[in-house]
């Protein structure tokens, strides 16, 4: 078996024996033998003067036996000045090759290691190609084999397939992509299964929702009009309380719910679509006591010119967390026994998605005081109290299932580094048409394998691997992506350098965000001044995204969601990754995980411009894709988290009473903080004084560069300081 397969193919214990130093054993050996080498030029340069020497000698010997065989012949001044001449000369030689060697090596000083270079060259094996591509080659090649028909051809193809995990659909599709990968001649292609527990409703038993009168008897049944959406991985069981509206289920909103005399415990709650995760208004539910939660799209939410169906429920999962939550932090191969523990993230409280129109009619069955103006959505004949109001009883009865889960993989094998991989991911499953949610990132992912395959087969081999990868149940939270990094975690930060995410790559196109980590800034902003605006002619992305007298990266770049699975390789593997979004301006896209989530609608809320929104992104992406694959130096700025800690320490001294009355300091982030500079400017003096055509040496310094950018993956994530201790501070308030 092939050596790129093979590699992914062993058992997490196999790769564990790898070592990872024995690139400095051969750096050091190949040092050693530069070593060996000089000695012997100067043993063999001394070994001449010393024959020079000797024949002198002899000459004088022979002259001097000419006046007496006994008499004792003595150094004559001549002798002496050839001595001293020749090793002089000697001197002044080795002076010299000394001095071109280190004149070379000093090249590289000129270039900062973490600058962003439009003018480099790439070369090509030498003995596949005589001939250079640079970057403005390459570029070009790109430009020309990407394909703006194929993007939309591909996007309305995939948007009216049925993939919903588990289904025969999904799996025909999956090996439709493996075969397309097959055709394109990557070098390596391979398919990966797992066996997760997924929740998926009973048909026998659907979700209902009735009133309660003060007896505690039905007294009638609240019809759900979208009764096949659900919210996987909600508790299983029935909730009977009164009801509470709760705006978005912010910690804020339960507080303000509090004040006003309005507890949540014991209640059900009714929240609304906007501002953070399903989970995330869950989990706050149920911390205050709420006995179960009514999820539901407001009109004020939704973009006027797009509106979505007043009788549309909206899909969504609501565990707090990624992968397979019954097998935390392990993968979940088939016939492999776990542990019984189960994700602490997983909710003990039954939820239900509703529609606007259910959500009206319980609202107008509220009393009690008024909403804040703040709280007020757009509702008809809706007053918005809070409540409470009468009893209702919700009944949940999702079932879990194992499920096969398929994710597939096709590889271009760098050159220089083909274990050092950039990896491109795309979720394929959606509930539902899914055009936003993964058929346009699906697509993407295709179009760049073929434009990727047909460069190759033009002459460009990267530096470094790419690999690209169709990740199933990304619905369900990623899944797919996170079972895969289970099973390498040990050791992924050591061979992937960096991951890119193509999933909700466009949901409009008024605004562009970069989710990413902060070593990629840099290289996003270069990237950003070379792609064409889709909507300005004339314009770059950058011209486009950026306002006069406003900082780009306040402009474009955003942390990393907890529902991409760009996340997971950061927060996980401590892999550097991105996210690159389309997005409309003001409300979001609305039909995002419904069944209105078309091809024709996607297509009409961008005004017929699909396909050249879809073109850009894949343009950034792909230039980025060529810049991190073929750069003899990772374009990581790794010396960027020196300001980024700096910026969350002192956010975190809002906190800093609250913390020192628990005995607790931020002294420990300073220290760390130091510690990460000083090792990073080190590597940066090392680099700057290097040898940028020694292989092998650069080889050890991507190695070092991805070590520093991951030594601590929560770091990757720009507010993971932040948002862990602020949160917990809050909830030991609370």
């Amino acid at each position: 078996m092939e050596r790129l397969q093979g590699f992914f193919l062993k058992s997490p214990q196999d790769l564990s024996s790898h070592h990872p130093y024995i690139i400095y054993k051969q750096e050091e050996e190949e040092n050693q033998g530069k070593q060996l080498e000089e000695d012997e030029i100067q043993e063999e340069e001394e070994d001449s003067a010393a024959l020079i020497m000797d024949m002198e000698l002899r000459a004088t010997n022979q002259q001097g036996r000419k006046w007496g065989k006994h008499r004792r012949q003595n150094l004559t001044p001549k002798i002496v000045t050839y001595f001293i001449l020749i090793n002089l000369l000697i001197f002044i030689v080795a002076f010299l090759l000394g001095y071109i060697a280190f004149r070379g090596s000093c090249q590289s000083c000129k270039v900062s290691v973490s600058e962003v270079n439009d003018d480099l060259g790439y070369e090509l094996a030498p003995e596949t190609s005589g001939s250079t591509l640079y970057w403005a080659d390459l570029r070009e090649m790109f430009h020309k084999y990407l394909d703006e028909e194929h993007l939309k051809s591909s996007i309305r193809t995939i948007s009216l397939l049925e993939r919903s995990s588990g289904s025969p659909g999904m799996t025909t599709l999956s090996y439709q992509i493996r075969d397309m990968f097959y055709q394109q001649k990557l070098d390596h292609v391979w398919i990966d299964t797992h066996y997760v527990g997924l929740q998926f409703p009973d048909p026998a038993q659907p979700n209902t929702l009735h009133w309660i009168d003060g007896s505690g008897n039905i007294s009638g049944e609240l019809q759900l009009e979208d009764p096949d959406v659900y919210c996987p991985y909600s508790a299983k069981g029935s909730a009977i309380g009164g009801l509470i509206y709760a705006n978005y289920g912010h910690l804020k909103d339960m507080l303000a719910l509090q004040e006003k005399g309005l507890d949540p415990k014991g209640h059900l709650l009714l929240v609304r679509i906007g501002h953070m995760s399903f989970a995330e208004k869950v989990s706050n539910a149920e911390a205050f006591g709420a006995l179960g939660v009514l999820i539901y799209p407001d009109p004020a939410d939704i973009h006027k010119k797009l509106r979505l169906s007043n009788h549309t429920a909206v899909y969504g999962h609501v565990h707090l967390g990624t992968g397979d939550p019954y097998t935390p932090g392990f993968p979940s191969f088939n016939q492999t026994q776990f542990p019984p523990v189960e994700s602490s993230g997983l909710p003990s409280i039954p939820v239900q998605p509703i529609s606007a129109n259910m959500a009206a009619q319980l609202l107008r069955k509220l009393s009690g005081p008024k909403a804040p103006s703040e709280w007020k959505g757009t509702l008809s004949d809706t007053q918005y109290r809070l409540g409470p109001g009468p009893t209702l009883r919700l009944i949940v009865n999702n079932h879990r299932a194992s499920t096969p889960i398929i994710s597939i993989f096709g590889c271009i094998e760098g050159r220089s580094e083909p274990d050092h991989y950039i990896v491109i991911g795309a979720q394929r499953d959606a509930w539902g048409p899914g055009a936003a949610k993964s058929a346009v990132g699906t697509a993407i992912l295709l179009e760049l394998v073929r434009t990727f395959s047909a460069m190759v087969r033009n002459g460009f081999q990267p530096r470094r691997s790419l690999l690209f990868i169709s990740w199933d149940a990304g619905d369900f939270g990623n899944v797919g992506a996170t079972e895969w990094l289970e099973g390498y975690l040990t050791m992924l930060h050591l061979k992937a350098a960096v991951y890119v995410s193509l999933d909700n790559a466009v949901l409009g196109d008024d605004q562009f965000h970069a989710k990413t980590s902060p070593l990629l800034t840099s290289l996003i902003k270069s990237i950003l001044k070379q792609v064409d605006s889709p909507n300005h002619s004339g314009q770059t992305l950058y011209d486009q995204v950026v306002i006069t007298g406003q900082s780009w990266e306040a402009e474009v770049i955003q942390p990393l969601p907890m529902d991409s699975s760009a996340y997971s390789f950061t927060a996980f593997g401590g892999v550097p990754a991105v996210e690159f979004s389309f997005t409309e301006e003001g409300p979001p896209y609305p039909f995002l995980n419904t069944k209105e989530d078309t091809f024709e609608n996607l297509h009409g809320a961008l005004q017929g411009r699909l396909p050249a929104v879809a073109r850009a992104v894949a343009m950034v992406v792909g230039q980025l894709l060529i810049r991190l694959s073929q750069d003899r130096l990772l374009p990581l700025d790794f010396g960027c988290y020196g300001d980024v800690i700096l910026k969350h320490i002192g956010r975190l001294n809002e906190f800093s009473g609250d913390l020192k009355a628990r005995g607790l300091t931020l002294q420990w982030i300073y220290s760390a903080r130091g510690d990460y500079i000083r090792s990073a400017e080190k590597l940066q003096k090392e680099i700057y004084s290097s040898e940028e055509s020694n292989e092998r040496l650069m080889r050890m310094y991507n190695v070092q560069i991805m070590r520093n950018s991951t030594s601590s993956p929560s770091m990757c994530h720009q507010q993971s300081i932040h948002s862990a201790t602020s949160s917990w501070v809050k909830g030991t308030i609370l």
